[in-house]
């Protein structure tokens, strides 16, 4: 994320920084995020929100939910659910877009207006129709209740055509050679379109007559400015019934101009009721700026206003980590004033943005011994500080103490953090009712020796060691009922840092004997629990089947269980032995595989009862040969 701000107004850009590949591992993304500021701040709010090579337009849906951009190359449209912050799909198209819109709420109906004069339109599922207008169009309006689309170009015509009867009805006939862009007044409906000549003309769609004509070339020519050539309208939109916003090519009147944006500006677009401003630019990664004061941020990313309220609350978040500001006398000390103007030194209210390498280059060739006393000054600090932390507890708890001391320890530096952000204090723990439990009942005591403390903190011996020397000096001052001034002897503060430095580089080792120690404990309990297995004498026990009651060992079950273990040829096999599969060569050189299932004994005894059930009604039937009708003399019935 990167701050800028111009008359009091911050505009936050989200977009900008280095995006990282998706085939990084988790180890290297975060070690470029401690290395890298821009990747550390980079913000993805939309996922893959850019195009192949270009952006050209840039739209938001009516109902908020969409984005819309086209691009180059190869032409195509792309559409992003702002609910699921990723890409909804994409569409390529046969020719370039020069401008579009959605005429639905959604993204269902759009119209494309492409560089070689077709339109198209697009439903949900994709390309609908197309047709062409007489001459290259370069905007176009959309009249809702009237159902007309409003095409203006290189002409001195308005086509108009209307979506409802399917044809182009009598075009607007204006007094410009050609005309560049055109908007419609959503509130009242008023027409209105910018020509090269640099004037702004408005039309009534009811009566089909100019109702005025605005010369923006003319009052946009004042006694500073330079001009060369005749300013023509390169923007026009309203805003409201009353507003209309109008820019030149010159340069007058331009909208936004605090964006500084990297590349040059093909579209832009504000997210309804909201301050998101989109952009399309020469670059392929679109634009996202979060202005405040033109609104709240959008519903699908409201974390934006906390994030700026933090970043307002935080007096080190600023924007140059890499550049020191300095004066107009700084750089006179270190003569550095030749630099004023050039790309070394960027104006910033009533000083300059300088590279942090050079200032300390310079500043280290003026004074030779300033890095000696900015050293010194730093021991002095470092000194202080852990003077200031050697603040004695009069009364520790009886169980727990580590844990207390270490709670100790947190909120003194949470103390002295404070002042780098506010924050409201929480109730300490040690003071807290609801876990005052933990310090007095030794039943929540912590078991240093167990499995799962020592596999969580493999370093906690190390650290348990320093905090047990400290808690056994809290106990000898406890005794004497005094408060050490100096250090203890043997124990200066260079040694607890060069401690703390060897412990980080040998964590490695620690991990290690924490697991070789652990594998030996678990390796002494199987061999108790083998001997214990050795001793015990087994008692058959015996069980009483119910009345009624088939008894099935486990012999079947086992020897399905084994056979499953076997391999495919090995079970093809033993099929073939037992009867169950044969093979067979077919007439075209393949193999002919037969399976026979196993029958179950109860099946096999169902079979015989059906079978004895069938020829006992065999015996038994008795012929009706006898009643057939003999046959009848005469002509036979047909």
């Amino acid at each position: 994320m990167q701050v800028s701000s111009l008359n009091e107004v911050k505009i936050y850009s989200l977009s900008c920084g280095k995006s990282l590949p998706e085939w990084l591992s988790d180890r290297k993304k975060r070690a470029l995020q401690k290395k890298d500021v821009d990747v550390r701040r980079r913000i993805e709010l939309i996922q893959d929100f850019e195009m192949p090579t270009v952006c050209t337009t840039i739209k938001v849906s009516k109902d908020g939910q969409y984005i819309l951009a086209t691009g180059t190359y190869k032409p195509r449209v792309r559409c992003y659910d702002t609910y699921q912050l990723s890409l909804k799909f994409e569409r390529c198209l046969d020719s370039e877009v020069v401008t579009f819109e959605t005429l639905s709420d959604d993204y269902s109906k759009i119209v494309f207006l492409h560089n070689d004069r077709y339109i198209e339109f697009h439903s949900q599922s994709g390309f609908y129709y197309k047709t062409r207008i007489p001459k290259f169009g370069r905007d176009f309006s959309y009249h809702y209740p009237s159902c007309d689309l409003y095409f203006v170009g290189a002409s001195s015509e308005v086509y108009r055509l209307n979506l409802e009867q399917g044809r182009y009805l009598n075009p607007l006939q204006t007094d410009a050679a050609e005309n560049n862009v055109c908007d419609i007044n959503s509130v009242h409906g008023l027409f209105a379109t910018g020509t090269i000549e640099g004037r702004v003309e408005c039309w009534d769609p009811r009566t089909r007559g100019r109702v005025g004509v605005l010369d923006c070339a003319l009052s946009s020519v004042t006694a500073d400015s330079e001009i060369n050539s005749l300013p023509t309208i390169s923007a026009l939109k309203f805003n409201g019934a009353l507003t209309m916003a109008v820019g030149t090519s010159t340069g007058q009147g331009k909208i936004f101009t605090s964006l500084e944006p990297e590349h040059d500006l093909n579209d832009v677009c504000l997210y309804p009721s909201s301050g998101m401003l989109l952009t399309a630019s020469e670059a392929p990664k679109m634009g996202i700026y979060y202005i405040p004061v033109l609104g709240p941020a959008p519903r699908w990313c409201s974390f934006l206003d906390n994030l700026t309220e933090e970043l307002e609350e935080n007096p080190e978040s600023t924007v140059y980590d890499d550049y020191k500001f300095v004066t107009k006398k700084d750089l006179e000390n270190l003569g550095l004033t030749h630099l004023i103007g050039s790309p070394f030194l960027r104006a910033y209210m009533h000083g300059f943005f300088m590279d942090i390498r050079l200032y300390h280059k310079v500043k280290l060739m003026v004074n030779p011994f300033a890095y000696e006393e900015y050293r010194k000054d730093k021991i002095r600090q470092k000194i202080e500080e852990t003077r200031a932390q050697r603040v004695q507890l009069k009364k520790l708890p009886k169980v727990n103490k580590e844990l207390a001391l270490k709670l100790i320890e947190e909120e003194e530096e949470k103390q002295k953090s404070t002042w780098k952000k506010k924050v409201k204090s929480l109730p300490n723990i040690l003071t807290d009712d609801r876990f005052k439990v933990m310090f007095e009942n030794p039943d929540f005591q912590v078991d240093e020796e167990s499995e799962e403390f020592r596999l969580l903190n493999p370093l906690v011996s190390k650290i348990s060691e320093k905090r047990k020397k400290k808690l056994r000096l809290l106990e000898q001052q406890e005794l004497h009922g005094k408060e050490e001034e100096e250090e203890p002897e043997g124990k200066p503060s260079d040694a607890e840092s060069s401690e703390s430095s060897d412990d980080e580089k040998d964590w490695v080792a620690e991990v290690r004997k924490q697991r070789r120690l652990l594998q030996q404990e678990e390796k002494v309990k199987r061999q108790e629990q083998l001997r214990e297995d050795q001793q015990t004498v087994l008692k058959p026990q015996f069980y009483e089947i119910k009345a009624g009651e088939e008894f099935r060992s486990f012999k079947d079950s086992a020897t399905k269980q084994k056979l499953m273990n076997k391999t495919l040829e090995d079970r093809l096999k033993l099929e073939a032995k037992n009867g169950t599969l044969s093979v067979s060569d077919t007439t075209v050189g393949s193999k002919q595989l037969t399976f026979t299932l196993k029958k179950s004994e109860q099946q096999k005894k169902q079979q015989e009862a059906e079978k004895l059930h069938r020829q006992e009604r065999k015996a038994v039937r008795r012929s009706a040969g006898h009643l057939r009708s003999r046959p009848r003399r005469g002509r036979p019935f047909h």
